[in-house]
C-alpha cells in the first residue's frame, strides 16, 4: 500500500518537475532578450550597418605619428605575447607601428627577446620614474590604512592592492609625461590577455587624424559607484574654478544620466559612473598634455581619491573627455572586435571570427552596459551641433525610443 502511494507520488513529482522545466524553457525562449541581451545589444539588433562604407584600406605603413603602448609586468609575458600576436596578425603587420612597453621595474632579457620576436616593428622598453609611481607625500599613512579597510568592507575590487591604486594614478596622469612618448601624438593601449577578433584593413591612427578625433573606445560600461564616491563632486569643484574649460559640445548627459542605473548616479553623487573601458583606448596624447587636463588631474591628485578611494583611470579619463572634449571628437570603434573579460565588442561583420555578434557580456553583468546612454548623448549632440554621419544617423534613427530597450 505504502509502496503504491510512493510510486504514485514519485510519478507525479517527476511529471510536475518536467512541466516546470518545460515552462522555464519556454520562458527562456520567449524572453531571450531579457536573459541574454543587454540594453545596448537590443538596440544594436535593430540597427543596419551593412550598407555603410568602411574607411578605405590604406597600405602605407606608419603614416601617423603613433605607437602601441602597454603597461605590463615581466610575469605577464605570456599574456602580452597572446595580445601582440593577435593584434599583429589582424592589423599591425600591415603598418608596423612601434611598440613601447612600460614597467616600474626593469624588463628581463627574456621579456625583451620574446616580445621583439612577435613583431617586425621596433620595440622599446621604458622604466617608469619612481616619482611617477610612488605614493605621493601628501597621502597620510593612517588615513590610507583606514580608507583601504573601508574599501574592503565595501567589497571594492582591488581595494587592498596599493600597486593597483598606483597604476590607476599613473595611467591617469603620468604615462603621457614619460620622455619616451614626447615625440608621439597618438597611442593605442594594449593589455595582456585580451582578444582581437577582426581583421582591420585601415589605419586607425590615420583615421583619428583625418577626422579630428581625440579618443576612440570599444567598450562603454558602468563603474562601481563606491569606488568613485567623490570623483564627481571634485570634478564639479574644479569646473566651478574653470567654467570656461567646459566644452560647448560636452557629454554631460552621458555623465549624469540616471535612466539605466539610477542607484549608481545617486551613490556616486550625481555621476552616472558611465565610462570608456580604458584597457582599450586609442587617443591623442595632446589632449592629456593640454593645460585643461593637466590642471584637472593635479586637482584630483591633491584630493587623494586615487588612494583614499579607488578612482580608476577609466572614469577619470572619461569624465575629462565628457567635460573638456567635443562629443564629436570621441569615436566608438564599432568595427574593432575586442574582448577584455567579461565584456566584448563583437561587430556583425565578415571580417570578424570567433565571437558572437552583438552579445555584450554574460547574463550576470548585462546591466553594466552603458551604450544606450551613449547613443542618447550622441544623438543629442549631433542634433545640437551637426556632424551627423551615416553611422550616427542609423544609431539615432533606431534609438528614438530608448525606453523600449530597457527591461
Amino acid at each position: 500500500m505504502i509502496s503504491n502511494k510512493l510510486r504514485k507520488w514519485s510519478r507525479n513529482a517527476v511529471v510536475g518537475l518536467c512541466s516546470v522545466l518545460l515552462l522555464f524553457a519556454a520562458y527562456l525562449h520567449y524572453d531571450y532578450d531579457a536573459w541574454y541581451l543587454s540594453s545596448g545589444d537590443r538596440a544594436l539588433a535593430q540597427m543596419n550597418f551593412a550598407h555603410l562604407e568602411l574607411p578605405t584600406p590604406q597600405a602605407i605603413a606608419g603614416r601617423a605619428n603613433a605607437t602601441l603602448i602597454s603597461l605590463v609586468r615581466n610575469e605577464e609575458l605570456k599574456g602580452i605575447i597572446s595580445s601582440m600576436r593577435q593584434l599583429e596578425r589582424s592589423w599591425n603587420s600591415k603598418y608596423n607601428y612601434p611598440w613601447i612597453f612600460f614597467n616600474d621595474v626593469p624588463f628581463t632579457e627574456e621579456f625583451k627577446e620574446r616580445t621583439q620576436a612577435e613583431t617586425s616593428a621596433e620595440c622599446h622598453y621604458a622604466l617608469i620614474p619612481k616619482e611617477h609611481w610612488e605614493i605621493p607625500e601628501w597621502i597620510d599613512d593612517d588615513l590610507l590604512k583606514q580608507a583601504i579597510q573601508r574599501q574592503q568592507s565595501q567589497k571594492i575590487k582591488y581595494a587592498k592592492s596599493l600597486s593597483y591604486h598606483q597604476m590607476c594614478r599613473w595611467n591617469s596622469g603620468f604615462f603621457y609625461r614619460h620622455p619616451i612618448l614626447d615625440n608621439y601624438k597618438y597611442y593605442w593601449r594594449v593589455e595582456p590577455d585580451v582578444k582581437y577578433f577582426c581583421d582591420i584593413n585601415y589605419d586607425l591612427f590615420q583615421f583619428m587624424a583625418d577626422h579630428n578625433k581625440v579618443y576612440g573606445f570599444t567598450i562603454n560600461i558602468f563603474d562601481d559607484p563606491a569606488s568613485v564616491e567623490t570623483l564627481w563632486p571634485q570634478s564639479m569643484a574644479f569646473l566651478e574654478e574653470h567654467p570656461d574649460y567646459l566644452s560647448a559640445d560636452n557629454s554631460m548627459t552621458w555623465l549624469t544620466d540616471n535612466t539605466l542605473r539610477p542607484e549608481n548616479t545617486l551613490a556616486a553623487n550625481g555621476y552616472s559612473t558611465c565610462h570608456f573601458w580604458s584597457n582599450f583606448e586609442i587617443a591623442d596624447l595632446d589632449f592629456w598634455r593640454s593645460e585643461k587636463y593637466q590642471q584637472y588631474f593635479d586637482h584630483l591628485d591633491k584630493a587623494g581619491g586615487f588612494f583614499y578611494e579607488r578612482w580608476g583611470d577609466a572614469p577619470v579619463h572619461s569624465v575629462a573627455l565628457g567635460l573638456f572634449a567635443d562629443n564629436s571628437q570621441i569615436h566608438w570603434f564599432r568595427d574593432v572586435g575586442y574582448e577584455h573579460p567579461p565584456y566584448i565588442n563583437c561587430p556583425s561583420s565578415p571580417n570578424c571570427q570567433n565571437c558572437q555578434p552583438n552579445i555584450f557580456t554574460h547574463d550576470w553583468v548585462l546591466q553594466e552596459d552603458c551604450r544606450l546612454t551613449w547613443f542618447k548623448q550622441l544623438c543629442e549632440s549631433r542634433a545640437r551641433h551637426g556632424g551627423m554621419g551615416p553611422e550616427e544617423n542609423e544609431i539615432c534613427r533606431q534609438s528614438m525610443n530608448l525606453s523600449s530597450y530597457i527591461t
